[in-house]
């Protein structure tokens, strides 16, 4: 499945995700890219231990838990706003699961939202998209996960291979503790052609073109106490945030 010419990383990373649809970057790639130091991630760490269970899931699973907000990012003025809070919608185009529904998901917490070198990391990735597709202005998605193996297995994407219907997708590794699985799997959307590999280094990312790929990660199983994979997942969409 590993195309020998997808190894391109880092490095030029708007090359990168022009040219092959995605870019991983090493956690301190992210950062540069972001303007950020360690500790200002570390510091989000946290939130992740408060995140509410999932009560959309309808696999009837109980694995996921998370929270979600909404942004605006004006590329000419270099602001990032919070917009208010909504309800996150997919048509069943691109997830046949859970589309079609309006999902209200509890909202990030103010002091995440707040915090400079969280605008920073939003502002820093809008940019770097704008020089792939330039848009003016960016609606980004912002949703915060965390999957563990409560029922034996955790999925953090129910919905199998897909596309998000968004112009581009950031996935970061904020943790994987004590499981197993969890491969990163991305393919042409119009090929089989793809890559796959592990992601395990904390504030470690993967940039996605989502018009060029498909994506999905394979469920996790315990390897130790307290499992649990935890990600910060952003959209970023031209047109307007999804909506009926």
């Amino acid at each position: 499945m590993n195309d020998p010419a997808w190894t391109l990383t880092g490095e030029a990373p708007a090359r990168s995700l022009g040219l092959q649809g995605f870019v991983r970057l090493e956690a301190a790639q992210l950062l540069s890219l972001g303007g950020l130091q360690l500790a200002d991630v570390e510091r989000w760490r946290p939130s992740w231990d408060r995140l509410p269970p999932d009560a959309w899931l309808r696999d009837g699973g109980r694995y996921r838990s998370r929270r979600h907000g909404c942004f605006v990012h004006e590329v000419a003025t270099a602001r990032v706003e919070q917009a208010p809070h909504r309800a996150h919608w997919q048509p069943v185009d691109y997830n046949a699961l859970h589309g079609g529904i309006e999902r209200m998901f509890e909202p990030i917490e103010p002091q995440l939202c707040a915090d400079p070198a969280w605008a920073r990391l939003l502002r820093k990735l809008g940019e770097l998209f704008e020089t792939v597709a330039p848009a003016g202005r960016w609606f980004i998605e912002a949703h915060q996960f965390r999957i563990d193996t409560t029922d034996g297995v955790g999925r953090p994407t129910p919905e199998g291979a897909h596309r998000d219907g968004v112009d581009f997708v950031v996935v970061i590794l904020v943790e994987r503790h004590a499981v197993r699985g969890g491969e990163t799997r991305v393919f042409e959307a119009d090929s089989p052609r793809g890559i796959r590999f592990v992601m395990d280094e904390p504030w470690s990312a993967v940039l996605l073109d989502d018009l060029k790929v498909i994506h999905e990660t394979t469920p996790i199983q315990p390897d130790g106490a307290d499992p649990r994979r935890d990600t910060l997942v952003l959209t970023y969409r031209r047109a307007g945030f999804l909506s009926p």
